[in-house]
């Protein structure tokens, strides 16, 4: 919406005198006038208020309660029910608080008026001068009341003239004390009354209305101009009187009519509101621009009818109310014409002026439905419960034969459903009008017609008036009709669902009458075409865009939705089309080809769909249209993007130079010496590099890398043809065509191998290309010598039959180079990561070859070589991790950071990552990857308030994916933030007091705690102690505060920055502390760096801890100088050593760890220094010696589901959270529930380390209310498998940037199979620990799992078994490549024999070792010893 005067105006006070302004983004992608307007005011206003943006249907009470400053709070938005509606459950704690509400509505006032019964005060504008004038009056108003302030105007147009003071004066304005007389009283009303000479109560409504008339006096003599509450023309004796609130001018003069315009809405007083009535009126009509309004009496008819009817006057005036309907302009024809329908009329009846639209009213039914079609018809089902009627539904075919499920038959019924439906209503109305039925059938059926379009309350109401007929048996013939007609009491939603074949003749089809039947009948198409068949359609037919086909209409609800995209965004589009008076087209994205096609394969589809634009994802309804809003909304996060991106770029010179004339002039005034500047510098540069190429042939290396591995061999082989004399160059291969390729002379490719031995992500293209024309054998690169070197590792396929998959990049592209014509001029090289020196080995024999062929094997390389840039360097060079991330954030070229602050940025916790579910496709279209981040946040123990839980549920629906995750370190992770939204995402945690400093890096990460709810006291202790640990190994550089919330160093030099515990090069790896409460080892404390073991006294008293060091997971496949490790023992501590313990174990760390890439965890310092050399390197840090262990006991390390009560009374409750992902989903609404038990909670909320959630600290009085949202929402369903319940798995794809397998989208999938094995044989309650993750760096902490699969290629996984049931020993190696069929093949007779031979109390990572399915792992150093299952076992 383009900024009107009345905007513009309102924006600016509502800037230059507030604190802090919220504002509700619109639903369109282009910017409101009031966001412009803000903008255009910060350039030149010399006290910026803090502007925080909230986006389109986010709700904004939150976001205004927790940013109250101590001054003025403003909010300005677009009138929005989906907007406004959020505010209400707010406004009452607002109101005590110094906040204007400007609210600007295109016409109706009915939305906005809704606020109105909340707030002390309300004003409201017809005209942008008022606007302006109201908005000083408001801001004023609430500053020195503390009160909120509602101010409703309306947008107007572009020509309207408004004066306004200088915006200096602003500020100066509103810190003026009150204006008093020379009495020291307050001014007294403007026309020299009191407000006691006219006879007013001294009560609270007539002492805000002195308010008011104090702001709006302070007001006038700062802009000279009256400021009134209401504006009163016409005659002076009237014998109808009209009072007014709408856009409408109302300026006629007639004898005997008086008009009366409001402008104060409330506060409302008796006495004054009667004073603009004179004496001679009989006749007062209340005309109001609400023709939404949805209840009987409008807002303001019913306050002065009341007032009206209790003055103590003889002759009353009569009070009626009118509808100001669509009126663009009125005429005195059209006011006189009102008043004698008045005259003639039933006051009770109310009156229109213009015309009205009518209130949509909606309905609904239950179907059977294919497999993956139940995606929809579930959502359906969810939403209108008994309500829902599939009108075609294959069940009525055996009543109604085929034509039962044809949209033509079906249209046609529902017509007829219709007609019966509206003859049901004529004749209640006829019979209400019968003296003669009983009265109670009476009331019943008065009651039904009101509520004959709820769909809740017309069933209940139906079912009392059927019971009542029954009873009754009344004899009108018009009430067995109303028997007969009994199926339609019910208010329905109907639907009909179709396929897209419905879209290819659209002119002929059903669909065609249903879009034009104007029938309130909703119509659900599923489009099944996946994205990637796209192109193997029918040419010869052509699918019709039915939702543009539908638009066309103008009179029909349409939306696109995709449920595998947005589960919120399919249930927004349903409601609003049942509610949408008239035809309704749902088109639904559901791409799959069979019934076997798994949910994940529809998932990517869907994903890949939606990116491109394929499928928009938008929602256009004619009845905003028909209030003045925007009809249409898209929604397509991805198009909108883009679309916004576009139009910055378009418009970003204009607004500059619009800004600054000059600019355009120094712009092009400039373009010509750096023209010549340019031309210079690139001369200079060509000229060197021929000088370099005269003697030597010009070398390209061409390279196709995921890790990096295979990238930094291609350019540190650059750089030495460099030194050497060549001219070199160093590129991806996808970065170059085949036709350029040709006309290179010498390339040298290098390559290393993803998945199934497939091409990295940046070398596919080219290799898909070198594939297409080798297949039509052509010869195509006859003149290019090459030279090939791949990067793999033997290992990594150990099976026979898969050997081939070792470094298959670089042995295809060999052969394919050499297909196309291409001559080898050295051997293809292969670099194995298991030789000595890994690929170096490998390398170190290919190099030399090339350097001969090029003639500059004898040249002596003079120069050192420069050293590899690693994360050491940028560590150090980062100024203590301020890198160039703040110029990253401001570059708006691209959603990625540079490298190196990607590396840095995981200090302040934060990833960035990108959907590879599309990045082969956006690869294909020539646009970057869909580039996002995960934010992680600190927060030690995981306890989380119920406020702070609101906030993480607002900020992944503004900022992230709308989802988000509890994490196996006990705190919340975000998915899917844009870098534009990086900020204020990190500024909304740290408003809810948390943040996400050290949440990722080379430092302490989050200190994790035992959930235990039955032991509430040592849970608090521990709780403690763990935040004392957090804050004492916290760094200490000011870079977060500076870069995320603007909190600048007071000298301004971050030179002065220190690290007294870290150093500027932090610590060689990540560092992970937990604390454990036995006998519970839900931490796994001995997979951490360092580990806490709560040791409990003879009087249950905590009175220290055991302390273990030398824990961690990560591990390299097929490199075995890494491996997994379990902590050691170290001895005794109390509670007030243990901070220091902690600190003295990271420092040794810090100073003697590797700081290598595969070895720098702290497990390999212990190993190699040896543990008692370290423990005596700590000890002598500390200055005492560390007290010997104390016996404890562990004896599971699951969580403990279900109700709990510790031994103060309190009750916790442990939710099972699937892979813990916080969402919504069908017959799953977990983020809907749990942000409704957060909103009456009064405990707290407990995160588990293996992904769970315990709501926790519940009173026993608080008890009922509780169960009854976690039944609500089936938050305590916990009936799932003990294997599911034990099951644990990280994020993986698509975000995750290290993943090699899919993990938490996959396990629950393995799961609902393996435990249908665990049901065959009646272990279906006996819990197997069982891990997932999608590479070997160990996030869910498989290695401790008795049967866990780590990811290796995508489908393929490494399987392990064994592990310690209580975390207590490492798994080992089972099968080095597993596919789904083979983990099923050997689960099946495994688990079968340990439900026929377990020990009692055995479980089944003991098990498998006792029956020599695999060997025992002694130490993290033995973890590959006897590899391999029973084969390794038997040879030993």
């Amino acid at each position: 919406m383009s900024a009107t005067p009345a905007l513009r105006a309102v924006a600016r006070v509502a800037y230059f005198s507030s604190d802090v302004l919220v504002h509700s983004r619109s639903s369109h992608p282009i910017p409101t006038g009031f966001e412009s307007t803000f903008d255009a005011a910060a350039r030149t206003a010399q006290n910026k208020p803090t502007v925080l943006a909230v986006p389109f249907g986010a709700d904004p009470g939150t976001t205004l309660l927790q940013n109250r400053p101590s001054g003025l709070l403003s909010y300005t938005t677009l009138s929005n029910p989906q907007i406004l509606h959020h505010l209400i459950p707010h406004l009452a704690e607002l109101a005590s608080t110094s906040t204007v509400l400007h609210v600007a509505v295109a016409e109706d006032l009915s939305d906005a008026l809704v606020l109105r019964s909340s707030v002390p005060f309300c004003i409201y504008s017809r005209t942008a001068q008022q606007a302006y004038d109201n908005a000083l009056v408001a801001s004023r108003l609430a500053r020195t009341e503390g009160k909120a302030v509602l101010h409703i105007f309306h947008v107007g147009h572009d020509r309207e003239p408004v004066s306004e003071v200088s915006e200096d004066r602003i500020p100066r304005f509103l810190a003026e004390k009150r204006a008093t007389n020379g009495n020291g009283h307050h001014h007294s009303p403007s026309n020299g009354s009191t407000l006691s000479e006219l006879g007013e109560d001294a009560d609270e409504s007539s002492r805000l209305f002195r308010a008011y008339e104090q702001a709006a006096l302070a007001t006038l003599v700062m802009v000279r101009r009256a400021i009134r509450p209401f504006y009163q023309h016409g005659s002076t004796e009237p014998h109808n009187l009209v009072m007014t609130v709408g856009r409408p001018s109302f300026a006629f003069v007639f004898v005997g009519i008086s008009f009366v315009e409001l402008s104060l809405l409330k506060p409302l007083p008796p006495a004054r509101l009667l004073s603009v009535i004179p004496p001679s009126t009989q006749r007062v009509v209340v005309v109001e621009q609400v023709r939404r309004w949805q209840t009987k009496w409008t807002p303001l008819y019913l306050d002065i009818a009341s007032v009206v009817h209790q003055a103590e006057t003889e002759n009353r005036p009569v009070v009626q109310s009118c509808i100001l309907g669509d009126v663009e302009e009125l005429e005195a024809v059209d006011v006189l014409k009102l008043l004698q329908r008045a005259s003639t009329q039933d006051p009770s009846v109310r009156l229109e002026l213009g015309s009205s639209s009518s209130i949509a009213a909606g309905t609904v039914a239950t179907p059977h439905v294919p497999k993956h079609e139940s995606s929809y018809t579930k959502m359906l089902s969810h939403l209108f419960g008994e309500r829902l009627e599939i009108s075609n539904s294959p069940d009525l075919v055996p009543s109604l034969g085929q034509l039962a499920t044809s949209p033509e038959f079906t249209l046609g019924r529902i017509r007829g459903e219709l007609e019966e439906r509206a003859e049901l209503v004529s004749i209640v109305q006829e019979l209400l009008q019968d003296a003669s039925i009983p009265a109670e059938l009476h009331a019943l059926l008065s009651k039904w017609v009101l509520v004959k379009d709820d769909g809740v309350k017309s069933k209940k109401v139906g079912e009392e008036v059927l019971a009542a007929l029954e009873e009754l048996k009344p004899s009108q013939v018009a009430a067995e009709r109303v028997f007969s007609l009994r199926s339609h009491l019910n208010a329905r939603s109907r639907w009909i669902i179709g396929s897209d074949a419905w879209s290819y003749d659209l002119g002929a089809s059903g669909l065609h009458h249903a879009i034009a039947s104007k029938l309130n009948i909703n119509i659900l198409i599923l489009d099944t075409l996946p994205y990637s068949a796209r192109n193997a359609s029918d040419p010869s037919r052509r699918k019709q865009d039915v939702g543009l086909y539908a638009m066309n209409h103008g009179d029909v609800y349409v939306a696109s939705v995709a449920v595998y995209s947005s589960y919120t965004h399919v249930l927004q589009a349903l409601m609003e089309a049942d509610k949408f008076e008239g035809p309704s087209v749902v088109l639904a994205y559901l791409p799959y080809q069979t019934e076997e096609t798994p949910a994940l394969e529809i998932l990517k589809e869907t994903k890949l769909a939606v990116d491109t634009g394929y499928w928009p994802l938008y929602r256009w309804n004619p009845a905003k249209e028909r209030a003045g809003q925007d009809p249409f909304t898209l929604d397509s996060d991805a198009v909108k993007n883009d679309l916004q991106r576009f139009l910055d770029r378009q418009n970003h010179l204009s607004q500059l130079v619009r800004a600054q004339p000059q600019l355009a002039a120094e712009l092009v005034g400039s373009l010509g010496e750096n023209l010549k500047l340019a031309r210079k510098q690139r001369a200079q540069q060509t000229y060197s590099e021929l000088l370099t190429a005269i003697d030597a042939p010009p070398l390209l290396v061409l390279y196709a890398s995921d890790s990096g591995k295979a990238e930094k061999v291609a350019k540190r082989l650059a750089a030495r043809a460099k030194m050497r004399g060549l001219s070199a160059s160093a590129a991806t291969m996808d970065s170059i065509t085949v036709e350029d390729l040709a006309k290179e002379e010498y390339v040298a490719f290098v390559t290393s191998v993803a998945g199934q031995g497939e091409f990295p992500q940046n070398g596919r293209t080219l290799a898909k290309t070198l594939n297409a024309l080798a297949a039509r054998g052509e010869q195509s690169l006859t003149n290019v010598r090459y030279t090939v070197f791949g990067m793999g590792d033997s290992h990594y396929w150990p099976r026979p039959e898969d050997a081939h998959y070792y470094n298959k990049a670089g042995k295809d592209l060999d052969a394919r180079l050499e297909q196309l014509g291409a001559q080898r001029v050295a051997p293809l090289g292969l670099g194995d990561d298991q030789d000595a020196d890994g690929p170096e080995t490998g390398y170190k024999l290919w190099e030399p070859q090339l350097w001969k062929l090029l003639g500059v094997d004898a040249v002596e390389v003079q120069e050192a070589e420069p050293e590899p840039i690693t994360n050491e360097h940028i560590k150090a060079a980062s100024q203590y991790l301020r890198g160039t991330i703040v110029e990253g954030l401001e570059d708006n070229s691209t959603g990625a950071l540079a490298p190196s602050d990607t590396q840095l940025t995981k200090f302040h916790g934060i990833y960035q990552q990108d959907d590879r579910d599309i990045r082969d496709e956006r690869q294909a279209q020539g646009v970057e990857p869909a580039f996002s981040f995960m934010i992680r946040v600190r927060m030690p123990g995981g306890v989380c308030k119920p406020d702070q839980w609101l906030m993480m549920d607002q900020i992944a629906d503004e900022h992230g994916n709308g989802t988000f995750k509890i994490t196996t370190r006990q705190t919340f992770q975000f998915h899917g933030v844009i870098k534009r939204h990086l900020k204020s995402a990190i500024r909304d945690i740290n408003r809810a007091l948390l943040d996400t400093l050290a949440a990722c890096g080379d430092v302490n990460r989050n200190v994790i705690v035992s959930a235990i709810p039955s032991l509430s006291k040592l849970h608090a202790q521990a709780y403690e102690f763990a935040k004392r640990v957090s804050e004492r190994l916290l760094p200490r550089t000011t870079a977060y505060h500076e870069i995320w919330l603007d909190k600048k160093l007071v000298a301004g030099d971050a030179l002065k920055d220190v690290e007294p515990l870290y150093g500027e090069f932090y610590l060689p790896r990540k560092f992970k502390v937990a604390v454990a409460v036995p006998p519970t080892n839900d931490v796994d404390i001995f997979a951490n760096d360092v580990g806490f073991i709560a040791i409990v006294d003879e009087k249950g008293e905590l009175a220290g801890f055991n302390v273990t060091a030398g824990g961690g997971m990560g591990v390299t496949h097929g490199n075995k100088k890494t491996y997994p490790r379990l902590g050691d023992v170290l001895g005794f501590c109390t509670v007030e050593q243990g901070c220091d313990i902690a600190e003295k174990i990271m420092l040794v760390q810090r100073d003697n760890g590797n700081r290598e890439e595969y070895n720098a965890r702290l497990k390999y310092t212990i190993d190699r220094m040896g543990l008692d050399v370290f423990k005596g390197e700590v000890e002598k840090l500390l200055g005492y010696q560390i007290q010997p262990a104390r016996p404890f006991t562990f004896d599971r390390n699951v969580d403990d589901f279900g109700w709990h009560t510790d031994a103060s009374g309190k009750h916790h409750f442990t939710c099972f959270i699937e892979n813990g992902r916080i969402q919504d989903e069908p017959d799953r609404d977990f983020k809907a529930g749990l942000r409704e038990i957060a909103k009456v909670h009064k405990g707290t909320f407990r995160l588990t380390a293996n992904q769970h959630l315990v709501v926790t600290d519940v009173a026993t009085e608080d008890l009922p209310q509780i169960k009854d949202l976690l039944a609500q929402y089936k938050l305590d369903n916990l009936s799932q498998s003990a294997l599911r319940l034990s099951s644990s798995a990280c994020v993986a794809f698509p975000t995750c940037g290290l993943a090699m397998a899919e993990s938490e989208r996959y396990l629950p999938i393995l799961i609902d199979k393996v435990e249908k094995i665990c049901e065959e044989n009646g272990l279906r309650n006996d819990s197997i620990v069982m891990r997932m993750t999608g590479c070997p760096n160990g996030c869910a902490r498989p290695y401790v799992a008795e049967v866990a699969f780590v990811g290796k290629a995508p489908g393929t996984y490494l399987m392990l078994l064994g592990g310690g049931y209580h975390g207590q020993r490492l798994n080992k190696i089972y099968r080095e490549t597993v596919t789904e069929p083979e983990i099923l093949a050997i689960l099946k007779p495994m688990i079968k024999r340990y439900a026929l031979e377990r020990h009692e109390g055995e479980h089944f990572g003991d098990f498998v070792i006792r029956a020599g399915y695999i060997a025992p792992t002694t130490s993290g150093k033995a973890w590959y010893d006897k590899m391999g299952g029973e084969i390794a076992v038997a040879s030993s």
